[in-house]
């Protein structure tokens, strides 16, 4: 019997899904590119030095104020109830959930940046970096920065709802291309303010970035007839449901958050650049998994919703179950490549100015730790999407609460378990994070299976047979051509490193699938 056919409005609404995605996905590889290209100019000025782990740290209260406040959790929480105002034809509602949204988001974050801006000092002792508070230099320095980019995160705020708004009304592009404007922001503040003041212009270009990111997207957000009233809307149900909402997604950004203060707090007692290490060497392995994981996600994602909502289970299934071999098939060799090419890669990018070569030593170590679980970080976002694709965010949202709790734990113990033997103990802080998300992920394997009632694992497994057997004749050529490499340029190393290393990976995925293809012939 055939299927019945798509009928015209799910097929426009599959068609702007897709155009949506290629949309967002052209900006984030722009966001991307802007951003490694700020790192390497941040790196060339400052270097792995105490001014840098200075300014990281600020960095980090900002960014948690936004991040508790108005990211993700307010995103997933407001754009539904938003858009179902919309998609009834009431606009004086949804602009007055906005407005009123808008309105608690300034000023709770203006009141808590008053609170921190007043309370710096202490924060910065007993907090955030109590290594960088022992010398009374270091600690002003720290606080100072900290204080300057207390605004970014009241622009942020505002912007990040904006977004919510502007994506709830179809429009996709300008408020995807704003992590870019914040990453131009700070390329402004090393290149233009830097010079004259030092790492006080890398923090101004956190404001300037953030000032950005809010004034791309205003105009838009002019041509939507909006309305705006001065009301907190306190008594409004609609507002009390984004709330409800919220609290699932808070929970799981808390203990996130967490994990990087107890991360800053931590580094700041090591040696100097650890902080630089563990940020650096952390970037580097997530910009592969949003090559890898984001992408195959985001096209995934719709699919696997239709699937669910038409009751095809099986599709389903199989979908995700194509999915996590493709991400294996990726993640595995350049989780490998990764940590082998580590130096020159890092060399490559950032060994210039300031940046030497003991700099390149601590991101090179740090990144070999994230990297080893670049394939956990790839899968875990596969699975996070196909529960959000059942209607379910609060089982990924509790069990990453609980993994990141676990890799608290972690960092302290590795840490101390790294200085022990002699190694540099930032690394234990990488390996805790691969460890607890390499958990996070087979926790999540065994749910989705329960909830699906299967997720074709053989063949995911031979799938992972074959890229794994692939990736160890890979490794086996790139040490061979390390050793005959030795001492080249970087250029040298990694251009002839990734083209031994993909070819030699690609005949032996080729290999074993002639292989395969024999024995079911015979």
């Amino acid at each position: 019997m055939n299927e019945s056919p798509v009928r015209p409005s799910a097929a426009n609404a599959n068609r702007q899904i897709a155009r949506a995605a290629g949309t967002v996905m052209f900006a984030f590889v722009f966001s991307q590119l802007a951003g490694l290209a700020r790192r390497i100019l941040v790196a060339s000025a400052f270097g792995a030095y105490v001014e840098l782990d200075a300014f990281i740290a600020a960095n980090r209260v900002s960014e948690t104020l936004f991040n508790l406040i108005a990211g993700g959790a307010l995103g997933s929480a407001f754009i539904p109830t938003f858009t179902a105002f919309l998609a009834k034809g009431d606009k004086k509602s949804a602009w007055r959930l906005a407005s009123a949204i808008a309105n608690l988001v300034v000023l709770s974050l203006s009141l808590l940046g008053v609170a921190a801006f007043f309370f710096a000092p202490q924060i910065v002792r007993y907090a955030l970096a109590p290594g960088l508070a022992e010398e009374p230099a270091l600690q002003s320095l720290t606080v100072n920065l900290l204080r300057i980019q207390l605004v970014s995160a009241v622009l942020f705020g505002l912007s990040g709802l904006v977004m919510g708004i502007l994506n709830s009304h179809q429009v996709f592009l300008i408020p995807a291309l704003t992590p870019s404007m914040y990453q131009l922001g700070m390329i402004f503040g090393v290149l233009v303010l830097a010079p004259k003041i030092g790492i006080y212009g890398l923090a101004w270009g956190v404001v300037v970035g953030a000032a950005f990111h809010l004034l791309l997207q205003v105009p838009l957000l002019l041509k939507q007839d909006s309305h705006y009233t001065l009301s907190l809307g306190l008594g409004d149900p609609a507002v009390g449901e984004v709330v409800r909402l919220m609290g699932p997604r808070l929970l799981g950004v808390a203990v996130v958050q967490l994990n990087f203060w107890v991360n800053a707090w931590l580094a700041s007692r090591m040696t100097e650049g650890s902080l630089v290490g563990i940020d650096y060497g952390f970037s580097l392995m997530l910009m592969a998994q949003a090559v890898i994981a984001q992408s195959v996600a985001t096209a995934m994602m719709p699919t696997l919703a239709a699937q669910y909502a038409m009751g095809k289970l099986d599709d389903m299934r199989s979908s995700l179950a194509a999915s996590l071999r493709g991400v294996l098939f990726l993640s595995l060799p350049a989780s490998v490549g990764l940590m082998l090419l580590r130096e020159p890669i890092i060399a490559l990018l950032y060994q210039r100015g300031n940046f030497d070569a003991r700099s390149t030593q601590l991101v090179a170590w740090a990144l070999l730790w994230y990297a080893a679980g670049l394939v956990g970080h790839c899968v875990l976002e596969i699975l996070a999407r196909a529960f959000y694709s059942l209607h379910d965010t609060k089982t990924p949202v509790l069990v990453g609460a609980a993994a990141m709790s676990l890799n608290v734990v972690f960092s302290f113990a590795f840490s101390a378990l790294f200085a022990r033997l002699g190694w540099m103990p930032h690394g234990g802080l990488a390996l805790a994070n691969s460890l607890a998300t390499a958990l996070e992920t087979a926790v999540l394997i065994v749910l989705i299976r329960r909830r699906l009632k299967g997720i074709d694992g053989r063949n995911v497994a031979k799938g992972f047979g074959q890229a794994a057997a692939a990736t160890l004749a890979m490794s086996l050529a790139l040490i061979a051509w390390l050793q005959f490499a030795g001492r080249t340029s970087p250029w040298v190393a990694v251009m002839g490193g990734v083209a031994i290393g993909g070819l030699i990976y690609s005949l032996g995925v080729w290999a074993l699938q002639i292989y395969k293809f024999t024995l079911t012939a015979k």
